[in-house]
């Protein structure tokens, strides 16, 4: 096919595209949607490209790439301890959205993640961290203690430990002044 070439540098690092981010780049080109979803699909059926979600591709082989499905997202809770190594265990991405999607575990390219919708109010306290030779959001110290209470997730005593060492007051006070007051409550209570 005529543009694959061109696909594969504008996309091939990328950790993803959507089919609008296809759509805009081979604009020039007045393909029309047809030839777009025949490229797509040549692309798939080669094994070069992967399915995230529905209209989320990827050149790349790596469960990081997963959320970029979801977009806005960032990567939390037991994730998120792995990236900051907090956590010595291996985990399933966990992809955080304010997106109206289905919760719950997905496969990606032979391996699992999971996706947990969080209120649009709280969607904050997250940076971008570079993972591999691309970068990823991935929610901070303060904001990944507020999480695993917000959607009540165990937290051991040794990950308690480390993540109370490492708490910047002031971020924390400030992540706070955006949660519910039922959070506010539990967060304080844990860190007594």
């Amino acid at each position: 096919m005529k543009y694959m070439e061109e696909v594969r540098k504008r996309f091939g690092k990328a950790p993803a595209f959507a089919l609008g981010d296809l759509r805009i780049f081979l604009a020039k080109a007045k393909i029309s949607d047809g030839y777009l979803h025949l490229l797509v699909h040549n692309l798939l059926s080669r094994g070069e490209i992967r399915r995230i979600s529905r209209g989320t591709y990827t050149f790349r082989d790596e469960a990081e790439v997963a959320g970029f499905g979801y977009r806005p997202f960032y990567y939390g809770l037991q994730e998120a301890l792995s990236i900051r190594n907090l956590w010595e265990q291996e985990t399933n991405p966990i992809v955080i959205t304010p997106r109206k999607v289905r919760s719950g575990m997905k496969a990606f390219d032979g391996s699992n993640f999971l996706v947990k919708r969080i209120r649009r109010q709280m969607f904050f306290g997250f940076r971008m961290e570079k993972y591999s030779d691309f970068w990823i959001p991935v929610s901070d110290i303060e904001k990944t203690l507020i999480d695993f209470i917000y959607f009540n997730e165990p937290l051991g005593k040794g990950e308690l430990r480390e993540i109370k060492r490492k708490l910047d007051a002031k971020v924390l006070a400030g992540h706070l002044k955006r949660c519910p007051q039922w959070v506010k409550k539990r967060v304080r209570r844990m860190l007594k």
